[in-house]
């Protein structure tokens, strides 16, 4: 019982000591392994690796991939015209190599993030100082985004490498402080509001002058066709009195007859008219008392 219980705990002491030898490094990791505290080997395949068991040996695993750091601070920056801007931008970067990486900057990637910050952040104030609010909101932008990848790449490669690459730096926004932003939109507001006032004013005078253009044609056309009308209506009753006089003039007892008519239907229009006359002696009813066309009395 002794003897499988011995051979039990070796096996669990030889499997123990096995895994601490044994670690993997993925494909997105670099592999360094420590000796007594200083950098032994840098594995930069992924697979299977040995190393010594602790304490002789320990590794710890660093980020190979491409990184993105983003602007963490809202103090404004001046411009040339000393102008308060809020600049934006993020940085792409990634760790080539991994031994000067720990030397001169840090065991993480939190490490070069912070110092990698600063100097983004310094390189951005110098070259915003020596540009216009313009500069920054024009295509001058890139020009200045890469004048900063410039300096941030000759800082990171210089005396003491940081063992990174730069890929890409840019301006995701540049706008002024809040204060300003303000006072900027309400001097917006008010040069559109004059704007629109102004266009409504304009709209409204164009408006008045389509309208009185529009009643003076109208006024023109009435008095055109009311004139043409009466013309019309002159010539009408010019060519119907001049068949009336032919028509009466062949038969002058026939015309006087027919006027009588027209005067009887003119004064008998209503129900209700009433004439007082002498019928025996007023010309107005000669018609009744005779055939006013031929002479001949009429029946009584």
């Amino acid at each position: 019982m002794n003897r499988i219980g011995f051979i039990f705990s070796t096996f669990l002491v030889v499997l123990a000591l096995a895994s601490s030898m044994l670690f993997v490094v993925d494909q997105r990791q670099f592999g360094v392994v420590y000796a007594l505290g200083e950098i032994k080997e840098v594995i930069k395949e992924p697979g299977l690796n040995f190393k010594l068991p602790p304490p002789f040996q320990n590794v710890s695993y660093i980020d190979k991939r491409l990184l993105t750091l983003e602007t963490s601070d809202t103090e404004p920056m001046l411009t040339a015209e000393k102008q308060r801007m809020v600049i934006d931008w993020y940085v792409r970067w990634r760790i080539t190599d991994p031994s000067e990486y720990i030397r001169n900057v840090g065991l993480d990637e939190n490490a070069g993030a912070n110092q990698l910050n600063r100097v983004v952040r310094n390189a951005f104030q110098e070259e915003v100082n020596k540009h216009t609010v313009k500069d920054l909101l024009s295509i001058k932008r890139q020009f200045i985004s890469d004048a900063v990848m410039k300096e941030v790449l000759e800082k990171v490669r210089g005396a003491k490498p940081w063992g990174v690459d730069v890929v890409d730096v840019r301006i995701t926004r540049a706008d002024y402080v809040d204060a300003i932003t303000e006072s900027v939109y309400r001097r917006m507001e008010a040069e559109r509001k004059r704007v629109a006032n102004e266009l409504r004013s304009t709209g409204a005078a164009e408006g008045e002058k389509i309208r009185a253009d529009a009643d003076r044609q109208r006024e023109v056309t009435v008095a055109n066709a009311y004139r043409d009308a009466q013309k019309i209506k002159g010539e009408g009753d010019g060519e119907a009195a001049k068949i009336y006089a032919d028509a009466f003039g062949r038969d002058p007892q026939f015309a006087q007859f027919y006027r009588s008519l027209d005067a009887y239907k003119a004064s008998f229009n209503k129900k209700g008219d009433v004439m007082v006359l002498d019928p025996a002696s007023s010309e107005f009813f000669k018609a009744f008392r005779g055939n006013a066309a031929s002479g001949v009395p009429a029946k009584k």
